[in-house]
């Protein structure tokens, strides 16, 4: 037997902290109304008093602080390899020994 998780859009999460904080009832029975596990409406007014207008994104999509550091990562990604190019040593035009030829 396969259980997938189920999804809740943005407004559902809302609009069920907007009852939990308006009605009568605990957040328990709350809850089993709208058919979630028990601590998951707990959670989610955590998020929300955590993140404010961040919380609850979506799959996917990034916070501006996690889509810099993501930008950041790429780019690290390629100016490493470009430093390590220009830190190699490359052979130079003096003498095998190495000798700076001196002109008297």
């Amino acid at each position: 037997m396969s259980s997938q998780r189920k999804v809740y859009t943005r407004d559902f999460k809302q609009e069920a902290i907007r009852l939990a904080e308006t009605s009568s009832k605990s957040t328990a029975e709350i809850e089993a109304d709208l058919g979630l596990p028990p601590g998951l409406l707990t959670k989610w007014k955590r998020q929300l008093a955590e993140e404010g207008q961040e919380a609850f994104r979506g799959q996917g999509r990034l916070t501006p602080t996690e889509a810099e550091m993501r930008q950041l990562r790429q780019e690290n990604e390629v100016l490493g390899p470009e430093r390590d190019i220009l830190k190699k040593r490359w052979p130079s035009s003096r003498g095998a020994s190495g000798e700076i030829p001196i002109h008297c």
